[in-house]
């Protein structure tokens, strides 16, 4: 009904037309209920009105009884209008009402658009509402894919970041194992020059004592041609030397007679006659000196050793002794089981001899020793002894102490004796042959008293030394030793 109305409106204000109003209805109401708009130009003996808008002319038929209502507009807004009266009754202005009818139809028609605009307006606030959280909704899924996305490549560039710190640490793990290795095989490569330097040290030396052999050759064979030139003058004296044994023969029996009236000439040697198996039966039996006696180690062996009557109580059979190196210590296995050199000198006594005092009861061990400076220290071991030629003279100790040493320089747990012939050390490299002399060396151990003698300045960093490692250190070569034993109970 209201696109109806719409509809007529727009011919009145298009067309120029008449428009017959008999039908119209009065108010909102009876607008609603009608049937239909009639506009037609039948003028009959009805009023009209015409009202002259602008270019087009408004022509309303008016109901014969229209009532008396003012109009919605003045007099004075009219342009003009025309009527004819047919008969009596009708009223003086019949424009008023049509008027007032089209005052109906403004406001009805103002009311329709106004309730149709606030209807196409809430319409389209929905409509937009509407559009908006649709766009709000894609706004959100792309932001949750967007997002989705971020993650994926935030947790691969975590992953990515995880991989490249764990592979920076082991980098840094194999830098610091190689700056390791390469910090070892620096020290190692120092030690190298250390070893090589002592080694030129060594050559050097031997190439000194090798010319002072050829000098010392030389002069030896000098003194053998001088004394060759005095034995043939000795040999043309023999006769004179003849009779001078003569007289001396005579002397001797001289004063062998003057002596029978004592003792007898048994007298003459001051020494001890009875069978002493050791030095310490020597000084229980009265002889107080230091010197060389006669030993029986058993009713068919004898052996002379040098009895040290001072030390420590005294009564110490002495079995080793450095002291000028005169005495070259390089000797075979045979010369060590024998012994050699001089008893008031530098000697060893004999493993031979050592193992059978030793078999008959139990020993102490002293050994001493003295550095350049002067300074004497000792190690004291309560239980010494050796065994037999088969077991290669294996040393056996208990219990040390001393002031040469917090600790034994010589190997407690037993070690065989080796020569630099005969070879029973724990070493592949023949430690006898290294350190020179012959030892118990076990794995070459932190001792040799019978290494090479240096003299003094040259004695600093020699490794074939006379060496006692817990007294001056393992480079360290003595000035004099000794090596000496009693029995435990004495």
């Amino acid at each position: 009904m209201i696109w109806l109305v719409l509809a007529a409106l727009l011919l009145l204000l298009t067309g120029c037309v008449s428009v017959s109003l008999e039908e119209l209805p009065r108010g909102p109401g009876d607008i609603a209920g009608s049937g239909s708009m009639i506009a037609s130009t039948n003028t009959k003996a009805r009023q009209y009105n015409s009202i002259q808008h602008g270019s087009c002319t408004y022509t309303f038929l008016l109901p014969e009884n229209a009532g008396g209502n003012r109009p919605c507009w003045t007099d004075a807004e009219v342009v003009g209008s025309s009527s004819t009266s047919q008969g009596q009754g009708h009223p003086k202005h019949p424009f008023h009402t049509s008027s007032v009818f089209v005052c109906q139809i403004e406001k009805y028609v103002k009311d329709s658009l106004n309730v149709e605009m606030a209807q196409l307006q809430q319409s389209a606030v929905h409509n937009h509402t509407a559009a908006i959280l649709d766009l709000g909704t894609n706004l959100l899924t792309q932001t949750a894919q967007h997002t989705r996305k971020l993650t994926d490549v935030e947790i691969q560039v975590l992953n990515q970041t995880s991989r490249l710190e764990i592979q920076l640490l082991e980098n840094s793990l194999s830098t610091n194992k190689l700056e390791t290795q390469l910090l070892h095989q620096s020290t190692e490569i120092s030690k190298l020059h250390d070893k090589n330097r002592l080694l030129e040290q060594k050559m050097q030396e031997l190439e000194s004592g090798h010319h002072d052999l050829q000098q010392l050759v030389a002069r030896q064979s000098s003194v053998i041609t001088e004394l060759q030139t005095h034995l043939d003058q000795a040999t043309g004296n023999n006769s004179i030397l003849l009779s001078q044994q003569q007289q001396l023969t005579d002397t001797v029996n001289s004063l062998l007679k003057l002596c029978s009236k004592d003792r007898g000439v048994e007298t003459l040697n001051s020494g001890p006659k009875q069978k002493y198996r050791d030095c310490s039966e020597i000084f229980q039996a009265g002889f107080n000196n230091s010197g060389v006696y006669t030993i029986h180690i058993s009713t068919q062996e004898t052996k002379k050793v040098y009895c040290n009557m001072e030390a420590a109580g005294g009564g110490w059979s002495v079995i080793q002794r450095r002291k000028d190196g005169t005495m070259d210590f390089q000797r075979t296995w045979k010369e060590y089981k024998m012994g050699f050199g001089s008893l008031f000198g530098e000697h060893w006594l004999g493993n031979e001899f050592v193992f059978l005092l030793t078999s008959q009861r139990p020993y102490n061990l002293r050994v001493e020793v003295t550095d350049w400076d002067g300074q004497q220290a000792f190690s004291h071991y309560d239980r010494f002894y050796i065994g037999s030629e088969k077991q290669n003279y294996r040393l056996f100790l208990k219990s040390h102490s001393g002031t040469a040493g917090r600790q034994s320089s010589l190997v407690i747990n037993g070690a065989d004796f080796s020569t630099k012939d005969m070879d029973n050390d724990n070493c592949i490299c023949k430690c006898a042959l290294m350190l020179t002399g012959g030892w118990w060396f076990d794995a070459c151990g932190p001792s040799n008293l019978n290494g090479m003698y240096y003299s003094h300045g040259q004695n600093m960093g020699k490794l074939n030394g006379i060496r006692w490692h817990y007294f001056k250190g393992s480079s360290y070569s003595l000035r004099a030793t000794a090596m000496m034993i009693r029995p435990a109970v004495f």
